[in-house]
């Protein structure tokens, strides 16, 4: 048995992920949706291995916007549903979002935004909680792994007690941090479903569901809203520790108040610092900080990334200001806390320092000394694709294909495990200067591909993954054809969701249930948009940069190029070599060789390394993934490949 469904009153050791997932199964979710991004995916992966069992249905959507419509249809038949997603998703599906919200829901109905603080799995530590604010809709934040369970069971309750969607925010240090977690009953009984639309319109349990008439259902949803604020008030899930007349007040919440509560302790503020933490941030629960507000006049405000709590206590305290007083408030806009990245218990007590006047314990004078000289013992490591990576040699194909054209043609990039193109130039070779969101690669390129008539003729190829072209890549395909924007497009097709742990996707015949499903050929749909397509192994570097030569050379156009091979990590290939890979030490010339190092120089596979006694390449065995590109890439043919037959 799973440890997600252990017996009621078990102590488990749970993943922040797997705490959700399981407040989930004990609030009686029957549909659970999501995309993988990280921080998120564990929850719906941790939900796809019980659904028979326990009756549910899971899915990986084609993105984000899908999931949210998908999880509000089960809500709407009467069933309880959650879409998971990382907080650029929320921008996804907030279209829908923002009518959804307007309509209501009827079964409990839990949009779950786990975020990135720090951008730690990202390119944005962007923020989805003023969603909450703009949509009128509760958010929960839960600080520990209980609360992960706790609050995800009650917002579903919430959600069915107001008819609409209840936002619960995670962050990377929740979602990815493991805690013991008492678990409570798995209900017995499921729902059946039942979709009623006969009735008035302005009847959510029985009428149409849609967000018309506007005026008349925002009113409705922000009486909603004030039922919300009454529960808030008397929630569990708020709680104050500290002293009665505090000298300094912490607001917090999420993992920030773990941050919070160890910076207290470290600094032995417990009789001078209370700490508020609050678990339900939108709407704020008035009369509680009115309570708390009025015991201090100092008060510091700790969250991240950006001061959306401090902002809205700020503007509540304003109209309380003839019961309260005037308050000196500290956080991100006085710059007491950082204003971007995530915090840490230490930036919280420097905040505590610098408002208290106190310091912490010097740490031995040595100390700083002997860390420095251990740091310079660590050997360099750069951001790369992993050894027998296919995106390496892509890049070295585009590279080349791009140099022999020589009208110095540029790469707009997209979001994958290929991002590191960007994030680490020398992995491209040079070839990708932009990274933005999904899809954006394509879109980009096809406005770049429109800018010739001022000046612009160089050209213009973008890159995508399998997962990214179903996501958000179609529509910007379809937009070059119709434009008839000049662009070569190259997916690069390594089978799976790959950066975030080999999620099926629609291109794959196997679904989150690992049910056998129908796979939609990405081929098939560029053939249908009208693109020139053609297929290629990366791996296969002769007949690749001929396909890519040609079609730089075939101008205004859209032409296609697939990349198929399957990720070195991925479960069909990690562990086997299609070739074995060594260095002939009598045919490598070294420096001498005028390729200047060309293979751990430039092509810089991990497997390949520098020998400084020989002075020779050598190929580490361990490492290498038996690719065999490397020994293509060799103008001494010093890189020999053998095929395993084993």
């Amino acid at each position: 048995m799973t440890k997600l469904l252990s017996p009621a009153k078990s102590n488990v050791l749970f993943l922040g992920n797997e705490a959700i997932a399981r407040g989930a199964l004990e609030a009686g979710v029957s549909v659970a949706t999501g995309y993988p991004g990280t921080p998120s995916s564990e929850v719906i992966e941790s939900l796809a291995p019980v659904a028979r069992e326990r009756n549910l249905y899971v899915e990986w959507s084609v993105n984000e916007k899908v999931a949210l419509e998908v999880a509000a249809a089960a809500s709407f038949a009467g069933l309880r549903s959650m879409a998971v997603m990382k907080q650029n998703g929320v921008n996804v599906a907030s279209d829908f979002l923002l009518h959804l919200t307007a309509s209501g829901t009827r079964g409990g109905l839990v949009l779950v935004s786990c975020e990135d603080p720090g951008a730690l799995s990202s390119v944005n530590e962007g923020e989805s909680r003023y969603f909450a604010r703009m949509l009128e809709m509760p958010l929960l934040e839960p600080a520990d792994f209980q609360e992960a369970k706790d609050l995800t069971k009650w917002a579903f309750e919430l959600s069915e007690t107001i008819g609409n969607v209840v936002m619960l925010r995670s962050v990377t240090r929740m979602s990815h941090a493991s805690g013991n977690v008492v678990c409570g009953k798995l209900p017995v009984k499921t729902r059946k479903a039942h979709f009623e639309y006969d009735g008035p319109v302005m009847d959510s349990s029985r009428g149409p569901m849609i967000s018309t008439p506007v005026v008349a259902k925002h009113l409705l949803h922000q009486q909603k809203l004030k039922v919300v604020e009454a529960l808030f008030e008397k929630s569990p899930f708020n709680r104050y520790a500290g002293p009665a007349k505090p000298e300094l007040l912490i607001i917090t919440s999420s993992a920030c108040f773990l941050y919070a509560e160890e910076a207290v302790g470290m600094l032995g503020l417990q009789k001078r610092v209370g700490i508020l933490k609050l678990g339900t941030t939108w709407p704020l629960p008035h009369k509680l900080l009115e309570k708390h507000l009025r015991k201090t006049k100092k008060i510091l405000i700790v969250e991240e990334v950006m001061p959306f709590l401090e902002e809205n206590v700020k503007v509540l305290a304003s109209g309380m200001v003839s019961r309260i007083g005037v308050k000196t408030f500290f956080g991100k806009y006085d710059e007491t806390l950082p204003a971007a990245g995530e915090l840490n218990p230490d930036t919280v007590a420097e905040a505590l320092e610098k408002i208290l006047k106190v310091k912490r314990t010097a740490l031995p004078a040595n100390y700083l000394r002997d860390v420095q000289k251990a740091a310079a013992l660590i050997p360099v490591r750069e951001q790369t694709f992993c050894a027998g990576c296919p995106h390496r040699a892509s890049f070295w194909n585009i590279h080349n294909a791009i140099a022999l054209d020589g009208r110095e043609g540029f790469v707009c990039g997209d979001i994958g495990c290929y991002s590191m193109a960007a994030l680490s130039p020398a992995t491209g070779y040079h070839t990708m200067p932009t990274l933005h969101s999904m899809g954006s690669g394509t879109g980009l390129a096809s406005g770049f591909a429109k800018l010739a008539q001022f000046g612009l003729n160089k050209p213009i190829l973008t890159v995508c993954g399998d997962s990214t072209f179903y996501h958000a890549v179609i529509p910007a395909l379809i937009n070059a054809q119709h434009n008839r924007a000049d662009i070569t497009f190259i997916v690069l097709d390594n089978a799976g969701t790959a950066m975030t742990g080999f999620q099926p996707h629609p291109g794959l015949a196997l679904s989150a249930m690992k049910e056998a499903v129908p796979a939609v050929d990405i081929a098939a749909i560029c053939k249908a948009v009208g693109a020139k397509v053609a297929m290629s192994d990366p791996f296969d570097l002769e007949a690749t940069n001929k396909i890519l030569t040609n079609f730089l050379a075939d101008k205004g156009s859209l032409k296609v190029l697939i990349l198929r091979q399957a990720c070195a990590l991925s479960p069909e290939k990690k562990g086997k070599k299609t070739f074995d890979v060594k260095v002939n030490e009598a045919l490598c010339l070294g420096d001498a060789c005028g390729c200047n190092r060309l293979c751990t120089r430039i092509f810089r596979c991990p497997a390949l390394t520098w020998d400084r006694n020989k002075k020779k390449a050598v190929v580490d065995e361990v490492i290498c993934a038996g690719c065999g590109v490397c020994a293509s890439i060799c103008p001494q043919k010093a890189i020999i490949k053998m095929e395993v037959t084993r």
